[in-house]
């Protein structure tokens, strides 16, 4: 095993998705690139244009400075959420995942330094485990999913994603769930609550319905593994162990799910990070950025070095257990 440190909790969209589009169009009607001066949005079919794409996401050089500065040898690369594309039809969605795996594989070829994460068509359970088993073959280190598998709607413990759930399982897969920017709750409209606690709520919900579905046991073979430490899971555990002892068998033990989860370092606080290692062992704990994001930690590895971990842990959640979670690329830069 190497002694890198990684960052698995980061965000990438390849400039040859604007550079390509134009080209491709045909196999993916529904997706609008939209050029305003120097600004670029997309739409989707039925939902509103995104945010603007900030350039931060496609620049390398800048963010090659900012590992450095902060210690940070590798990094896992996940597209932007935003852009994944789950209101488009089925057929549409495979193309758009394809097309977006594509040009981030092209772009991240010669840069050691990252290894990406596959977009899936989550709309559709089949087509979802047929593109993720293209993108391991090629040497993507897992795949980052959404919350929402339609877009605006949608859970993923529906049983038409079974095929997909099933292929991570086959594969051994590592798959890092992500919350979307959407949560439907209008009270999240101010003070930017969106990111603050927005997107918390949109991961706990998803996870607990894995959770009580049993899909982490059903689907041994996978790593799954959840954003910003968990969102409120950790704390609420005790609370769903309870839902599940007064349901009286209906749901599976959440527990036992949680057992099995990884979880990024995402949560900017040493005391929190402490929390979640009493609850979930700092073995299944990985640097984490959401890089470059202002919402992400500008300085991630601050947080592990304040926590009371021994030395041991410390490089199990700097980089040790990431190399057994994530598929990493095996020319991956390594400065020792």
């Amino acid at each position: 095993m190497k002694d890198l440190v990684v960052d698995i909790h980061a965000h990438y969209i390849p400039p040859y998705l604007f550079e390509r589009f134009d080209a491709h169009t045909a196999r993916f009607p529904g997706v609008r690139l939209l050029r305003e001066g120097k600004s670029l949005r997309m739409q989707f079919p039925g939902t509103d244009a995104t945010r603007p794409i900030s350039p931060k996401l496609s620049d390398l050089g800048e963010r090659r400075t900012w590992m450095d500065a902060n210690g940070i040898d590798h990094q896992l690369v996940g597209g932007w959420l935003d852009s994944f594309g789950y209101e488009l039809p089925p057929a549409e969605g495979l193309a758009w995942s394809r097309y977006i795996n594509d040009c981030m594989h092209d772009a991240l070829q010669a840069e050691t330094r990252f290894t990406p994460l596959a977009t899936v068509p989550l709309q559709d359970g089949r087509l979802a485990a047929e593109v993720l088993e293209e993108a391991l073959a090629r040497g993507f280190g897992g795949a980052m999913i959404g919350t929402l598998p339609k877009g605006l709607s949608g859970n993923l413990d529906d049983p038409s994603l079974d095929p997909f759930w099933e292929a991570a399982s086959k594969l051994g897969a590592a798959i890092f769930m992500h919350p979307m920017f959407l949560c439907g709750e209008p009270r999240l409209a101010d003070y930017d609550l969106v990111n603050a606690v927005g997107r918390l709520a949109d991961t706990t919900i998803a996870v607990s319905r894995l959770l009580f579905s049993g899909h982490l046991l059903r689907f041994p073979g996978m790593k799954f593994v959840l954003s910003h430490g968990g969102a409120a899971l950790p704390f609420a555990l005790g609370r769903l162990a309870r839902n599940h002892a007064i349901a009286q068998g209906k749901y599976a033990d959440p527990r036992k799910g949680f057992e099995a989860m990884y979880f990024d370092s995402c949560v900017f606080d040493a005391e929190a990070l402490e929390f979640l290692a009493r609850k979930a062992t700092p073995e299944r704990i990985m640097l984490g950025s959401d890089m470059p994001f202002p919402i992400g930690d500008p300085a991630p590895t601050r947080v592990v070095q304040n926590a009371a971990f021994s030395e041991a842990q410390r490089r199990c959640v700097l980089g040790h257990t990431a190399q057994g979670v994530f598929r990493l690329r095996p020319d991956c830069w390594c400065p020792r």
